[in-house]
């Protein structure tokens, strides 16, 4: 079953604001070769969501991580993204699409964050 991952963003009007996701989806895609990674953004960039997921499918994708780039649980991961998957499953019926929590839930990262913080004051 060809698997996808997409690294959900949300976009800025400058485009070097997108320079660390980019970053994250080079690791990403060296760390998992087998699988079509690819990132997204839900405003102000491309490819959308939407358009990431008709390329995924293109390449032929029936199973479908979604991994929001978030620090936090604002509106759009509690309501806008619960709206785009509900118009994608709509639409792509026998796609399986999971959600991962968001960046800034893992509480590994936020504790790397912290050692970070900590080691430059």
């Amino acid at each position: 079953m060809p698997q996808g991952i997409l690294l959900f963003a949300h976009g800025a009007r400058d485009p070097l604001w997108a320079r660390p996701f980019l970053d994250i989806l080079d690791k990403v895609r060296s760390l998992r070769p087998t699988q079509h990674v690819d990132l997204c953004f839900l405003e102000l960039m491309h490819p959308s969501l939407d358009q990431a997921v008709q390329a995924q499918i293109r390449l032929g994708v029936t199973d479908l991580t979604i991994v929001p780039l978030f620090m936090a649980q604002g509106g759009h991961l509690r309501q806008d993204l619960p709206t785009l998957i509900e118009t994608l499953h709509r639409q792509h019926p026998a796609l399986q699409i999971r959600v991962t929590p968001a960046l800034g839930d893992s509480p590994e990262l936020l504790e790397a964050i912290a050692q970070w913080v900590v080691a430059r004051v």
